[in-house]
């Protein structure tokens, strides 16, 4: 198992809708997610600067790659756009973060 870790940038007033929509996050792209090998997945929000934190684990990163083929995946990221920093794709502009310290 692998973490995985990456930063996202929400536009500022939409912090309550973001929370709503992963509140009521669809069923199928849980399955996906999980199907993927995806779990533990956590996201903060830095309120100061409305930069996102995702961390999860991943069974094999490599697998991940596939995600942006989904349906499910590309119709969650035109949900998405309208409230955060999107590529041309939908997909959010996503920066991977390098971890530095881990305490097991």
């Amino acid at each position: 198992m692998a973490s995985v870790a990456a930063k996202m940038k929400l536009f500022k007033g939409f912090e309550e809708e973001y929370k709503k929509r992963h509140d009521e996050i669809w069923p199928e792209l849980v399955i996906l997610l999980k199907e993927t090998g995806v779990s533990n997945y956590h996201i903060y929000l830095d309120k100061e600067t409305n930069s996102l934190f995702a961390i999860m684990e991943a069974a094999d990163p490599s697998i991940l790659r596939n995600l942006p083929s989904s349906p499910v995946m590309q119709r969650w990221w035109a949900y998405m756009k309208d409230i955060m920093e999107s590529n041309a794709d939908n997909s959010p502009i996503v920066f991977p973060l390098e971890e530095v310290f881990y305490l097991p």
